[in-house]
């Protein structure tokens, strides 16, 4: 089918009129489908695969008048729903009152939480509110598995929100899980605890981004793992969101639902607590920062105008992968994941399915020094397991005891 590409102003091609979806996505939209916002970096856990390494507040957070501007932009752009995170956006005093000020402007939200203030009261306001969608994060489908990765009395924490949730009368709440060597053999018992909640099961890849470039090497899925989580997929795919994160196990044969390609700078990018945008949430690092929305003219301007998000845009043309005969399904893999690896980005997925990125893994590789780093100066009780056995990162400058620990005195038991 032909593209009919019409040239840029500039020259840069831009979206064809025809073609696939996957042709004319690559090429990037006007206006993001949906974008990623980390509200704050603030959190009372301390997972060990956070992939933008949070716990402390950063001072320069955007006010509440700064996002309420940024959501009437979003709202002028028509950009379909947000998907806020953080660290954990709940801890933010005013996020109550953002969420309702989004959907009283036609802007979805769909935000991510370890359930820590997900009370019955708040369940109930949620189920009462219309475009909002919740996802409760959980690594393991036992306290064992996912409080190893996430912190003692994380697991009960997101369960007792699941419960909230469905006593309030909720539809379809979400159970997110990061896919990891430990808990591909749960993948029953997570969706299992989906159906007891009235919950959907979504499925994401475990990136080596932030904390979680400490722990790729003990956490991600050994290869024949990944052929479980395929093969498990392929058979429960009708009932189990995933988005786009394992477009790189197309290489085994049939592709999985949903778009398959890289849509960083693309269809999807990320604001961040301090109004950077960076080209995907997956890639929180000064190589892919696009601009700030406060000092840049504002996001609409950041995203069609980044030279990055340009460059993004324009579909790859070299480079190894584009001779492997399974290019097509695969798309070369996940940009962030190549980048925090080490591997050039015209190369193979680290996790390769067709081995690839093992070969490419154990050549000459150069590892990206993380640019940023939110995690606690100092340990709590909700530390996981796995950052006890790690050496602590280098001393950082003091902060304020909210900054560091922004859930002080707080005990959700109590609730």
């Amino acid at each position: 089918m032909s593209t009919n590409l019409i040239e840029h102003p500039i020259g840069r091609p831009v979206r064809p009129q025809t073609g696939t979806l996957v042709q004319q996505f690559e090429y990037g939209l006007d206006a993001p489908i949906c974008l990623t916002w980390e509200l704050t970096y603030a959190c009372n856990l301390e997972c060990a695969h956070c992939l933008s390494s949070s716990g402390r507040r950063d001072p320069r957070e955007l006010s509440t008048e700064q996002c309420k501007a940024v959501i009437d932009e979003l709202q002028r752009m028509q950009v379909f729903y947000v998907n806020i995170g953080g660290g954990e956006p709940t801890i933010r005093p005013d996020f109550w009152e953002l969420l309702e000020y989004a959907v009283d402007h036609q802007v979805g939200v769909k935000f991510s939480t370890n359930g820590v203030r997900i009370t019955p009261e708040r369940a109930r306001f949620l189920a009462a509110t219309d475009y909002v969608d919740v996802q409760i994060s959980l690594d393991g489908a036992t306290a064992e598995v996912n409080d190893y990765v996430r912190g003692p009395g994380s697991y009960d924490t997101a369960l007792r929100a699941l419960q909230n949730l469905k006593d309030a009368g909720f539809k379809e709440a979400k159970i997110s899980v990061v896919c990891t060597r430990q808990n591909i053999s749960q993948l029953d018992e997570f969706k299992a605890l989906a159906d007891r909640y009235g919950a959907t099961l979504r499925l994401t890849r475990l990136r080596p981004s932030g904390r979680g470039a400490d722990v790729w090497d003990e956490l991600h899925p050994l290869p024949e793992q990944q052929r479980e989580l395929y093969d498990w997929l392929m058979a429960h795919g009708e009932d189990v969101l995933t988005g786009d994160s394992f477009f790189h196990l197309a290489a085994f044969g049939e592709s999985l639902p949903g778009l398959n390609l890289c849509g960083a700078g693309r269809v999807v990018c990320l604001i961040d607590p301090i109004g950077d945008v960076y080209a995907c949430p997956f890639a929180i690092h000064d190589n892919f920062l696009a601009g700030n929305l406060l000092a840049d003219g504002g996001f609409g301007r950041v995203w069609q105008t980044s030279p990055l998000f340009q460059d993004l845009r324009s579909p790859q043309t070299g480079g190894a992968c584009t001779k492997c005969q399974f290019f097509d399904a695969c798309r070369g893999g996940c940009m962030a994941a190549k980048f925090f690896t080490g591997l050039p980005l015209d190369g193979p997925d680290p996790e390769c399915v067709q081995g690839y990125g093992e070969q490419a893994l154990a050549g000459d590789r150069v590892i990206p020094a993380a640019s940023q780093d939110h995690s606690k100066k100092t340990p709590t009780r909700n530390q996981p397991v796995m950052l006890q056995l790690l050496t602590r990162r280098p001393e950082r400058p003091p902060v304020s005891a909210c900054a560091e620990s922004p859930l002080a005195g707080f005990d959700p038991t109590t609730l």
